[in-house]
């Protein structure tokens, strides 16, 4: 897969310069046309091991708004495989925006009910049974797997700042993590949780980082910026998306970059950062998201 060169780009606020901060937005939305933003690291391994073992079919999961889905299909037919989605919940009579990518891309979509894919152990028979004869390589939901969290290690490495915090959304916490071990003694990782469910992304973050023998401790989660829900929106964070992208000339999508841009935001408002601080927010794509507003 070619990458683009990621450009580097200050928030240019009176607010956040009264504040004493620098905030900057590193543009992983822009390495990639169609395998954009961090997914463009959680496959570069993943891919590699998949034509290591002569596999010809990707097999991955999500639910219908996953950027990650979207990415494995775009992946899958640039890199000449064959590519399968297994999509939570019931199919939709009209795909939305996401999903109808991933169809283009030559991805073959199943639905299954939200029981069964919250069901692991149902849902890896269901796999199995139905495409036992299929010479597939797994890639689990968000690509977060242990490759998938070392290529989220190289985010950093091209970071043009020497910044004291980085900042990501987390929709399954292996991004943060690749990040956590990544940084450098003074540096810090904040992770701002996408959806719902009490220390979800923290326990996720631990049992990672205990699997990868590290005990870092430069890392916090939080969850008080997910408006609802995972892909759930509300009429303050589209407008504050909106005014954003007017500012800075800078999409967003509502269900990753524009909570956490929101929450650092707040968080900067609200004194979480001493004058000096430097502010590394990634950009983790999904904007092709953004047709569904």
């Amino acid at each position: 897969m070619i990458s683009k060169a990621i450009p580097l780009q200050k928030i240019k606020s009176d607010f956040i310069t009264s504040k004493g901060v620098e905030l900057f937005i590193y543009r992983l939305d822009l390495n990639h046309p169609t395998i954009s933003g961090n997914k463009l690291y959680k496959l570069k391994y993943n891919l590699e091991e998949a034509k290591k073992l002569r596999k010809k079919t990707l097999l991955t999961l999500g639910g219908a708004f996953s950027n990650h889905i979207a990415a494995t299909a775009a992946a899958g037919m640039e890199e000449g495989y064959n590519t399968i989605g297994i999509i939570r919940g019931e199919e939709s009579a009209e795909l939305n925006p996401i999903l109808k990518f991933s169809k283009e891309c030559g991805m073959q979509l199943h639905f299954v009910s939200r029981a069964l894919y919250q069901n692991k152990e149902e849902l890896e028979k269901y796999i199995f049974s139905k495409f036992s004869e299929t010479n597939y390589y797994f890639i689990p939901e968000g690509g977060s797997n242990e490759l998938g969290i070392k290529g989220c290690t190289e985010i950093t490495s091209d970071i043009p700042v020497d910044f004291d915090f980085v900042c990501c959304p987390c929709g399954t916490g292996a991004t943060i993590t690749g990040l956590t071990l990544s940084l450098k003694e003074h540096q810090r990782a904040i992770g701002f949780q996408v959806l719902k469910g009490e220390n979800y992304i923290k326990n996720e973050v631990e049992k990672w980082l205990y699997h990868f023998k590290s005990e870092e401790k430069n890392w916090t989660i939080n969850e008080a910026f997910h408006f609802g829900g995972y892909a759930k929106i509300k009429p303050e964070l589209l407008n504050f998306i909106l005014e954003f992208e007017k500012e800075n000339a800078i999409p967003l999508d509502y269900i990753y970059t524009g909570k956490m841009l929101f929450g650092i935001i707040e968080l900067i408002k609200q004194g979480q950062f001493k004058g000096g601080d430097k502010i590394v927010a990634i950009h983790t794509g999904g904007i092709q998201g953004n047709k569904g507003f």
